[in-house]
């Protein structure tokens, strides 16, 4: 028999952990960055004279000087150039030390971000990545990478 109004309280569910990541570090040149990061959205700035894709961002064209820029979204897929497995310090705001690599993006540019989802012994140079995001301290996303599917 069930009793309506029952005062027994339902079990509450589990809640995710908080993430122990540290917020970035938002500059004006890069705000439009992240807060697309934010949103789970991957862009880039590109001059919009010469066409030079530039990072970090920045407020002038390394090529041709101008200062006019566009934000545009990037494919988010790219090949690991190099990496590296931090081990002393260890990495504030993770449980384990995360694999730092750096990203050759389709569109020409390298970034440094972490790789996730394999093995560190399984990383290869020019091995195929895409991105994802990843949680961080203040409900803030960073783009980070995993291998690709082929």
């Amino acid at each position: 028999m069930t009793v309506p109004n029952d005062p027994t309280p339902a079990p509450a569910s589990a809640a995710p952990p908080k993430p122990t990541r540290l917020a970035p570090i938002v500059t004006l040149d890069a705000k439009f960055f992240w807060e697309a990061a934010d949103k789970g959205e991957f862009v880039g700035e590109r001059c919009a004279d010469c066409g030079e894709f530039r990072f970090p961002p920045r407020p002038m064209c390394p090529r041709c000087h101008s200062v006019r820029r566009e934000v545009v979204k990037l494919s988010g897929h790219g090949k690991v150039y190099s990496w590296i497995l931090p081990r002393h310090p260890m990495p504030f705001g993770f449980k384990e030390s995360p694999i730092v690599a750096v990203i050759e993006l389709e569109e020409g540019y390298r970034l440094v971000s972490n790789l996730y989802e394999v093995p560190f012994e399984q990383v290869r140079a020019g091995m195929p990545v895409e991105v994802f995001f990843a949680p961080t301290m203040g409900n803030h996303q960073v783009p980070v990478f995993r291998p690709r599917a082929k």
